[in-house]
């Protein structure tokens, strides 16, 4: 006689999974027949949550990966040239005739600038409205810089990211390649210019020394020139050191400073530190780069007395150390084991996340339930007969 567990044995055929040999039995990951897989709204939901945050990440991921990193270091000037370059683009108040510009470094060299640069004769109302003008110190609102991406008032810098703006390595290089070329002064038109602009390159000692901008007669040979004529106020849109690179914003370009009385004296104090940007590490095959200055100022300016020489007055200082600048961006094959890890770890935190919810609402149910249970032949009472 048939024994009755054999009589009503399940047929667990469609459990079984398919046959695939001596391999198979080392699968790590079991599988399920569709057919046997239940999806719920909840599983759902925490899957749509899991798309948005894979999605956010990766883009996050992308962005820092094409950004790269940046990293600065300093080192000791190892190569010290002997010749250094002063780009400078000022209008100054006064006409070019009566205007000296004179340089005097450490090494004794005393150098007419004037016959080296281009004056041009030009009108004040053109540049001192110019977009982006403003104070040493200022943003063009007039708001002060901190210097921590905040101004005083309390507000967010305009519009700019940490950093006022600054641009990434890869785009300064870039544009530190491109050929310069200085802007051309505005036509007069006929009118009698009432101002100066004086503009051009100079190749100096690499030393400390003094550029300065002085009325003629006054502290240089040279016609007197009235004192009621004296107004230095100026703008300067363009003070670097080295190379020319207009693309590169230096501390003093773009500010505008006017003179309260014509007795006074302008005097700027500069730190120049030679800097490198480089896109790749310099010893690696493929990296590009560029060598310039970078430069820190302080302003004391004020009045004086007539015994005093008025004008403008810059005094520069070669600091003997090199700041180097390199961004750096990991390779294909890392970011996409970085892409890996990221989007495995939200997958892994989903799942977890779906399971201990699931859980929780279970443990809800029950204690809304009074923590009564039902089995799969009736209620708790059923019991068995003699």
């Amino acid at each position: 006689m048939m024994n009755g567990y054999e009589k009503h044995e399940l047929d667990e055929d469609p459990f079984a999974p398919k046959s695939g040999g001596i391999v198979s039995a080392f699968d790590a990951f079991p599988k399920s027949k569709p057919q046997y897989v239940q999806r719920t709204s909840g599983g759902g939901k925490w899957t749509v949550a899991m798309v948005v945050v894979s999605l956010v990440l990766f883009w996050s991921e992308l962005g820092r990966w094409w950004r790269g990193t940046e990293m600065h270091t300093f080192a000791v000037e190892k190569g010290v040239s002997r010749a250094m370059n002063i780009n400078l683009d000022v209008v100054v108040r006064m006409k070019c005739a009566d205007l000296h510009v004179n340089v005097q470094d450490a090494a004794g060299d005393h150098i007419l600038a004037a016959t080296r640069l281009t004056r041009d004769a030009t009108n004040w109302s053109q540049w001192v409205d110019g977009k982006g003008m403003h104070k040493l110190g200022r943003d063009q609102h007039g708001r002060l810089i901190t210097g921590e991406g905040w101004t005083a008032s309390g507000g967010a810098a305009g519009g700019h990211d940490e950093g006022f703006g600054e641009e990434h390595i890869h785009d300064i290089v870039a544009l530190g390649r491109r050929k310069a070329r200085w802007g051309k002064t505005p036509r007069l038109w006929g009118a009698e210019g009432d101002s100066c602009r004086i503009y051009g390159s100079l190749e100096l000692n690499k030393v400390q020394g003094d550029f300065h901008i002085t009325a003629r007669g006054h502290g240089y040979g040279g016609a007197h020139v009235e004192h009621s004529t004296f107004n230095f106020s100026h703008i300067v849109s363009e003070l670097s050191f080295g190379p020319f690179l207009p693309s590169l914003v230096n501390p003093l370009d773009r500010t505008v400073n006017t003179a309260s009385a014509n007795f006074h004296k302008f005097q700027y104090f500069i730190s120049v530190v030679p800097t490198t940007y480089s896109v790749g590490h310099p010893d690696q095959l493929g990296s590009s780069s560029i060598f310039t200055n970078q430069y820190a100022v302080t302003e004391q300016s004020g009045e004086v007395n007539d015994r005093t020489i008025p004008g403008i007055f810059v005094k520069y200082d070669i600091e003997p150390i090199l700041l180097n600048i390199v961004e750096s961006r990991d390779g294909f094959l890392v970011f996409l084991i970085k892409i890996i890890n990221v989007l495995s770890g939200a997958l892994v935190a989903g799942h977890w996340g779906y399971r201990l919810s699931d859980w929780l609402a279970d443990v809800v149910g029950k204690r809304r339930r009074g923590g009564r249970s039902e089995g799969m032949l009736g209620s708790s009472k059923a019991g068995y007969e003699d």
